[in-house]
This record gives structure tokens, C-alpha cells and sequence, in this order.
């Protein structure tokens, strides 16, 4: 069901103001990483958990600003290999698995017993497999722009996206030498994690930019997805997720959505999202009917998108009376 369109500025709430974390730290978990986490907020507010995208994105400050700090325990975290967490761009011990093991690390290290989840993207889809590894340490979902993992999701990111985006698809694939077109992933890989800096940082940032360049309903050239540091983790993660079907077996979290229905969720989704098309936001609400699906009729993939940004500040506002430790 779409929702009106009346996500236009001064209508609808935005951004809470910046702040600043009262606590942060690094959190050793096994394999060798090490995660950098922060809370923000009210260290005795409703427990809220961002999952960034990717993988190998990294949070940031302004992920704080989607809940109201008077009211919400905001805690970030890097991913293994990305943003502040050490090592940086590691794919060793870097699977799914792994990262829902140290989301539960964290939530025990902060002494928090359950946690709402927020995730868009790529993190959409390590909140719902935590979801249904832990589902009694989650008191509800805010999920954007809806990844779930399949081969054809894959695949379209790869491949399909030329039918919208021509123009950026093919400086991804052109990059690439012609007798390697046809396998554009094992080419990606092989030159993202050469040693070289000289090599993997132009395929880097040439991954990324193509990601930037199909994220918004309306592209403008100075936006990118961030530092070229970023571009190699958010590379070189992807590749390494893409390569190994995102550690998850085919349709494992439609397979077992079950485990999370009786929760409350709220389902934002870009109509014109080019990255994770409408349709597996339609079929995880299909597997899911009392979650609350929102489309958002001007807006692409960006979390920072006007409409996206203000329905996911929306619905963590109405969880504010909705759900109670």
C-alpha cells in the first residue's frame, strides 16, 4: 500500500540535530577483529541498533540523527572489516555468521537485553538474519531499501542495473579488460584484493562510484559514497559477500521469516529503487502481512533521500509509544 506523498521539507520531521557519542570504544571478538562502537543519545533510553550497508560501509555521525536522543539509546558499530573497526578491509572470518555473532557480543558488552533494529540495504538483511537467529533480543524492525541475499538480486546488481543506468554501467564494466566482461565479479575480485594499492584502489573506486551513481532517483556528479578508504572496504567487502551467495543458503530468510512475524516491523522502500528493486520489499511483506510497508513514491535507494529519511524518522517516532521494553 503506498502512502501519501506529502514528504516534502517542512511537512514531515527530519534529522534530529547532530550529537555526539557519550561513550565508544573497540570490542574484541574472535577471528582477530576488532569493532568499533559507539551510543549516543539516552544511556537510559529504548536500546535502538544501526546496521550499515554494504557490507564495508561504515556508519557514520549523521546515522545517529534518525532518532530522537531524548528518547532512544542510539548505538553504531562498524562491521568487521569496515569504517573504524580493525582490521580494515580484512575479508578473513568475515562471513554473515560472524556478524551476528558480534552483534550479540555487543549487545551483551553493553548489557543490553533487547534491542529494536534498524537496517537499510545490506543492512536490512543482517537485521533480519539476526532477527531470526535471536528474534527474543529484538523488540521490532525499521527496514529500507529491502536486500534479502538471493542470487538474482546479485546478479541484477551486476549485470541488470544497464537497463536503468547505461551510461554507469558501462564505466563499471569497461574498467574491466573486454576478455574479462563476462565475469565482472571474478574480475572485480581478483584486482580488489591485489595487494597494490596502484591496483585495487582505481577498482575501488570505480565499484563505488557505479554503486553511488545508481542510488538516488535524481544523480548529481559530486555525489559519491564517500572516501576512497570507504570505496576499498565498501569493494572489496561486497565482492567477497557476492562471491560466497552472502554466507546464507538460497532463500533462507523468506524460508524463515516465520520466526519474526509476530513482531512489529516497518518496511520503507524507494519506488524507483534501482539497487534492491520494489519487489523483494513486496515479497518479505507478502511473508510478513502485519508489517507496516511504506512506499515512498519520489525516492530511490538512498536512506538519504527527503522522503525515505523522513518516513524512517517517522516510524522510529511512532515506536516511541508503540513498543516498550
Amino acid at each position: 500500500m503506498d502512502r501519501p506523498n506529502h514528504h516534502h521539507a517542512g511537512l514531515s520531521p527530519d534529522l534530529y540535530p547532530r550529537l555526539d557519542p557519550y561513550g565508544r570504544g573497540h570490542l574484541e571478538v574472535d577471528g582477530g577483529h576488532k569493532i568499533y562502537w559507539e551510543q549516543s543519545g539516552n544511556p537510559k533510553g529504548m536500546p535502538v541498533v544501526f546496521l550499515h550497508g554494504g557490507p564495508g560501509a561504515g556508519a557514520n555521525a549523521t546515522h545517529r540523527r534518525f532518532f530522537d536522543p531524548d528518547h532512544y539509546r542510539i548505538i553504531l558499530f562498524d562491521q568487521r572489516g569496515a569504517g573504524r573497526s580493525e582490521p580494515f578491509g580484512e575479508i578473513r572470518n568475515n562471513t554473515t555468521q560472524d556478524l551476528v555473532r558480534d552483534m550479540e557480543c555487543l549487545r551483551g558488552h553493553l548489557g543490553i537485553d533487547r534491542w529494536i533494529v534498524f537496517g537499510g540495504s545490506w543492512g536490512s538483511t543482517l537485521a533480519l538474519v539476526y532477527g531470526i537467529t535471536h528474534p527474543n533480543r529484538c523488540l521490532g524492525f525499521v527496514l529500507r531499501g529491502i536486500f534479502l541475499g538471493q542470487r538474482a538480486e546479485v546478479d541484477w546488481f551486476l549485470n541488470g542495473m544497464h537497463r536503468i543506468f547505461p551510461e554507469a554501467w558501462g564505466k563499471f564494466s569497461d574498467f574491466i579488460p573486454e576478455p574479462e566482461r563476462g565475469n565482472l565479479l571474478q574480475a572485480y575480485r581478483v584486482r580488489l584484493m591485489d595487494p597494490d594499492p596502484a591496483i585495487h584502489m582505481p577498482a575501488a573506486e570505480r565499484w563505488s562510484n557505479y554503486e553511488s551513481a545508481c542510488s538516488t532517483l535524481r544523480h548529481h556528479e559530486h555525489t559519491n559514497s564517500g572516501s576512497s578508504r570507504g570505496a576499498l572496504s565498501l569493494a572489496r567487502l561486497e565482492v567477497h559477500y557476492f562471491e560466497n551467495d552472502i554466507f546464507l543458503p538460497e532463500g533462507y530468510i523468506l524460508d524463515n521469516i516465520p520466526a519474526l512475524t509476530h513482531l512489529p516491523a516497518v518496511i520503507v522502500q524507494g519506488r524507483y529503487d534501482i539497487i534492491c528493486p520494489i519487489g523483494t520489499a513486496d515479497a518479505l511483506k507478502a511473508a510478513w502481512p502485519k508489517a507496516d510497508y511504506e512506499v515512498i513514491p519520489d525516492a530511490g535507494h538512498s536512506a538519504m533521500e527527503p522522503g525515505i529519511r523522513s518516513a524512517l524518522v517517522e516510524a522510529m517516532n511512532r515506536y516511541r509509544t508503540q513498543i516498550t521494553p
